[in-house]
């Protein structure tokens, strides 16, 4: 049987209660599951602040040393000089402590009052719950991780109820009082008790290490009669405070954590909560949602349980997102399958990846939840800065930036914190281009319940939720909702603000002007007098000017186009540098795996050192095509004449191993004659290695998500115009994406291969060739989901 010391309890104390706005959350949650009837109230009474009480006694020890015995000098001065560090809206307490300092005689009499000083100070938090009768603080209060409210908690989950009982269940936050000082005094009563119960706690005592936790006599009394017969209720004294309680600290404790103590968008009310410091109640914020109409955009999110599996209905508005555009509202469906592709991901490349392995199933156990998310354009404050409307939504924001996560309506501890970035949205913001949603940009909140989520449970110490495949699912589903915005963002701003009228170069247009100015100078010049001739000079001069700029426009114009080809094909090169470093990276791995296991076997001596080499070598390849940087600078590609069907079938053969693997049925249909065409050849592996790429994608998520899905790929060269058509029986494209798909950044796919290039590109390098890159909205699965492109190689179009 294991032994528990006394020191164990100051060490879960000092663990599981990591700061003091946790513990004032911990406590202040165990008035709300008493059920209390007015809230909860805190006051603060502080007659000497901790630092000022450090300082004194280091002061009145020093002037000990230095008097050497000679009690009466300075004493008077002295006493002066702690009586300047009382605080005066101390009230009666002021008085007590200025009585104490006058009755002192001597330094040490002086010393021994500082310590009674430093005892008024006191943190009350009461409430009018149920109470605890003289029992309930023996065999409850007193029972370190009590399961009473833990078996309540597991059997509403187990008879599916709406709403938790309880806020807390583990029996621990109790010990928050330890954090805030060193004794603790509890008066508590039910209605049916004519008494109050008290028990009295000095932490100090459990810090004896000679001393086992039953040896430490804690037993509740019964205290004096109730001032009402139908009072209950429970109040919390604690003395000897351990920080420095003045009134800005409480303030800003108000403003940043008990303000943000419950969702302030939820439906919980009723909760008052009222802190007082020294008799003066501090203002508590509150989140106006009139604040909230002045963002700029906003995405709402509900994560739900149905009958096809999971949902995620997305709402996202832009109001004015840094230019003038009409009010835009985009509503999503992300159902099931887009969920398993764009959260989870093939297993393998998560593990490539060296991200947590989460299932397909944690989908379904995460649990319904909601979030909304709302996006003020700091640019656009900032501009108007001489305006007080604006300087005060600029301050608001300042107060009420971040996520925060809540449960049942009430805060969980660290998230939206100043210093937490759960959802890593300055880490991505940094990496993206154009609209920054940043923490310091976002003022949102996420809303799970206890017996909603029953998998996101807290860490014991409150450091947030536990790292679970539930968890990993809620942060990446809000990361998701928050990239879908932003892709919102962008699209509207290439459509709106960014559109640019197409530029014809017209030379014909040019050498017309230039031939009308031709004529006119010379009509000039037979009507101008002699005198004036040198004017008419200056004209021609202008004249030959402006035919040297339109040539070198010309020119211009011509490296610029130059440099988009370039451009183009560089991203498309890149994006295939990175499949063929990511095959080589699963070639060097399983060649390694082979050489380590051979490692075990009976070999000769000559034969293993060779191995050695070989594995070392291995290794060295291996870490080099990890860090492989996938940009590669393409020489000038030029059109040429080939076969369209020998090149769609040397792709094929570099995908075969891929094909194996995966067991992809592939289906190939050629035509009786070979395509010819004259085209970049280049850009048309592009478009055909992404397509291929993405198939195999998306059917090996569909492959982990239904265990009797066979993949199947049917790839079929047309002619006259010469086109190809990839067809797979994947998930499909839902029809409210289908004019989104080859827009810039927008992806479906998981966090780590989320980039949105590769049909953008794709389509670009296919009209590069006069052809083009098209969904087909006639062909659908058997769940109504577009499954097949149509690649024009060259034409005039579609």
């Amino acid at each position: 049987m294991f032994r528990v010391t006394a020191r164990t309890v100051l060490e879960l104390g000092s663990e599981l209660i990591s700061s003091d706005a946790i513990a004032f959350y911990e406590l202040i949650k165990n008035g709300i599951d008493a059920g209390t009837k007015n809230g909860i109230t805190i006051y603060f009474d502080i007659v000497m602040g901790r630092r000022d009480y450090l300082e004194s006694k280091s002061l009145i020890l020093s002037e000990m040393e230095e008097q050497n015995g000679d009690d009466a000098l300075n004493l008077e001065e002295l006493k002066d000089e702690l009586s300047g560090r009382l605080i005066t809206e101390a009230g009666e307490s002021w008085n007590n402590a200025r009585r104490l300092l006058d009755e002192a005689d001597t330094y040490e009499a002086l010393l021994d009052v500082l310590e009674d000083i430093n005892e008024l100070n006191s943190i009350t938090i009461s409430d009018t719950g149920s109470g605890m009768s003289l029992t309930e603080l023996d065999t409850v209060f007193l029972v370190i991780g009590t399961s009473s409210r833990k078996c309540e908690v597991d059997a509403a989950i187990a008879n599916g109820k709406s709403h938790a009982p309880f806020l807390g269940e583990k029996g621990i936050g109790r010990l928050s009082a330890m954090r805030l000082g060193e004794r603790l005094s509890v008066r508590t009563a039910r209605v049916d008790d004519s008494n109050y119960n008290l028990i009295d706690i000095n932490w100090s005592d459990f810090d004896d290490v000679s001393k086992m936790i039953e040896d430490i006599d804690v037993k509740p009394t019964q205290g004096m009669k109730k001032d009402d017969p139908d009072y209950s209720g429970t109040e919390i004294r604690i003395e000897k405070l351990n920080a420095d309680w003045s009134e800005k600290r409480v303030d800003r404790l108000a403003i940043d954590d008990f303000s943000l103590l419950v969702n302030p968008l939820g439906n919980i009310s009723g909760q008052r909560l009222a802190v007082f410091w020294n008799g003066k109640r501090i203002n508590i914020r509150r989140l106006e949602k009139s604040f909230l109409s002045h963002a700029n955009a906003l995405v709402r999110g509900k994560y739900r349980m149905g009958d096809d599996g999971p949902k995620l209905e997305l709402r996202i508005e832009l109001n004015n997102i840094g230019f003038d555009h009409p009010r835009e509202i985009n509503i999503e469906s992300v159902t099931a399958d887009i969920l398993y592709g764009a959260l989870v991901g093939p297993k393998a490349k998560r593990k490539r990846m060296d991200k947590r392995d989460i299932d397909y199933a944690a989908l379904n156990r995460v649990g319904s939840f909601d979030f909304e998310l709302y996006w003020f354009n700091r640019s656009i404050l900032r501009k108007d800065k001489t305006t007080g409307d604006y300087q005060a939504l600029r301050n608001l924001l300042d107060q009420w930036m971040g996520v925060r996560l809540y449960r049942d309506g009430f805060r969980v501890y660290p998230y939206g914190t100043e210093d937490d970035d759960w959802l890593e949205l300055d880490k991505t913001a940094l990496r993206s281009k154009g609209y920054a949603l940043n923490r310091i940009q976002l003022v949102g909140q996420v809303e799970i319940g206890r017996l909603q989520n029953p998998q996101l449970i807290d860490q014991t110490n409150r450091e947030g939720l536990r790292q679970t495949p539930e968890e990993v699912i809620l942060k990446e589903t809000v990361q998701f909702a928050v990239e879908r915005l932003r892709d919102e963002m962008i699209r509207i701003t290439n459509e709106q603000k960014d559109t640019k009228k197409v530029f014809i170069a017209d030379e014909t247009t040019t050498a017309d002007l230039e031939k009308r100015m031709k004529t006119a100078i010379q009509s000039i010049r037979k009507i101008v007098p002699l005198e004036h001739k040198d004017v008419v000079q200056e004209l021609e001069l202008m004249r030959e000017e402006f035919v040297r700029y339109v040539a070198q426009a010309r020119e211009r114009i011509a490296d610029m186009e130059k440099d988009a080809d370039q451009m183009l094909a560089m991203a498309g090169i890149g994006l295939m540098v990175e499949v063929v470093a990511h095959e080589l990276t699963r070639s060097a791995e399983d060649a390694l795996d082979v050489l380590n296991s051979l490692k075990r076997k009976t070999v000769p001596e000559e034969i293993r050192r060779r191995l050695e080499s070989l594995r070392a070598s291995m290794t060295s390849i291996s870490k080099r095509l990890r860090i492989l940087d996938p940009l590669s600078v393409t020489g000038r590609q030029r059109k040429e004449r080939f076969n369209l069907d020998d090149l769609l079938t040397e792709a094929l053969d570099a995908h075969e191993a891929q094909f194996v693997r995966h067991q992809v049925k592939l289906n190939v249909l050629l035509p009786d004659r070979s395509v010819q065409i004259f085209a970049v050849k280049g850009m048309v592996v592009q478009v055909m290695e992404n397509l291929i790429s993405n198939s195999l994608y998306w059917m090996e998520v569909e492959k982990q998500r239904k265990m009797s899905f066979k993949p199947e790929l049917t790839i079929s060269i047309e002619d006259n115009p010469p086109r190809i058509r990839f067809s797979d029986n994947g998930p499909g494209i839902s029809q409210q994406y289908k004019d989104r798909i080859f827009n810039l950044f927008f992806s479906l796919k998981d966090k780590s291969h989320r980039r949105g290039l590769g049909l953008y590109i794709a389509r670009e390098a296919a009209e590069h060739n006069g052809g083009a890159l098209i969904l087909d909205p006639d062909v659908l699965n058997g769940e109504g989901r577009l499954c097949t492109f149509d690649y024009l190689v060259v034409g005039d179009g579609f």
